[in-house]
């Protein structure tokens, strides 16, 4: 079996061509637009993924801020910088860049960001309405995830419900923003759900769960984790891993959490990396910013009794 590579960027493509036409509909409905991220120190992931938002909103005409703080600074600054950010009527989505340094508690930042402003779903009034299935917004990876999925299973003429409703969905590692949301959305698409991590991997086998799967969602943080022994043969392969390694003369490039090598000879379809997840992610963060200032916009239309 040869998998068939799941091409993320030539979907990320049909997504924005929908995107300009929201952003259009927008400005017209005289709704204002625009994202800012705040980034504390400097990492590599990070540090591109900013850049690809920047470029991103620059091609569809939207503002953009973005505010840098060094690694040394107090939780105090960074909670100052969310209190600005919430102020500025000029911004509608707002975007903390993980990971944020030790000693700067994630969750008190995450609790600070305006909820309406919150496009990436950290905050808990959020993360609580997406485990009700009620989202507000959708984070932008896990969403993507299963963008990808429903747009490939339309590729290939499979029914979604169906088959959603006999797949058995595995999905390894359980972070805020990717596994958890993800383990969600199996759920609203009524499939079975198991969710593991590295632990598993140190005591269990991995394998002994992620064998079992019609869909393997990888988002562990860890290159090269799952190979050709832990996969079954005809399953849909999602790797979300984006890991930095330098090569020998110095240039930097991105693999997944998925050895692709071993495995896409035994899988149905694969996403790659680069050129998978990670596109489409950066455009449904931007299409989340364009909700977000729709609901704003909402929010701060009076009401008017008869």
């Amino acid at each position: 079996m040869t998998a068939q590579v799941i091409d993320g960027r030539a979907c990320a493509r049909q997504l924005k061509e929908q995107l300009v036409g929201e952003v259009a509909a927008a400005r017209a409905d005289g709704v204002g637009i625009g994202l800012a991220t705040l980034a504390v120190g400097e990492e590599y992931s990070a540090g591109a993924y900013q850049r690809r938002l920047r470029r991103l909103a620059d091609e569809l005409g939207v503002p953009y801020l973005h505010r840098a703080l060094p690694a040394t600074a107090s939780e105090a600054e960074v909670l100052a910088e969310v209190e600005l950010l919430d102020a500025d009527p000029a911004v509608s989505g707002i975007l903390v860049l993980r990971p944020l340094p030790p000693g700067i508690d994630e969750a008190r930042v995450f609790r600070a960001i305006d909820p309406l402003k919150d496009v990436e779903c950290v905050h808990p009034e959020n993360a609580g309405l997406l485990a009700l299935g009620v989202p507000r917004f959708v984070p932008s990876t896990a969403a993507s995830v299963f963008h990808l999925l429903d747009t490939w299973l339309d590729s290939v003429g499979e029914d979604r419900a169906a088959f959603y409703h006999r797949a058995n969905i595995v999905v390894v590692g359980r972070s805020n923003n990717v596994g958890k949301p993800a383990i969600s959305l199996g759920y609203e698409r009524q499939a079975t759900v198991q969710s593991v991590d590295e632990w598993a991997d140190r005591t269990t086998g991995i394998g002994r769960h992620t064998r079992w799967a019609d869909v393997l969602v990888v988002a562990a943080g860890k290159a090269g984790l799952i190979k050709a022994e832990h996969v079954s043969e005809g399953a849909v392969v999602i790797d979300v891993g984006i890991n930095p390694r330098t090569a020998p003369d110095g240039t930097v490039h991105m693999v997944g959490d998925v050895d692709a090598d071993s495995v896409a000879p035994r899988v149905r379809a694969i996403t790659p990396v680069p050129g998978g997840v990670g596109p489409v992610t950066d455009v449904w963060l931007l299409r989340t910013t364009v909700r977000a200032a729709r609901l704003a916009a909402e929010a701060r239309t009076p009401v008017e009794v008869p």
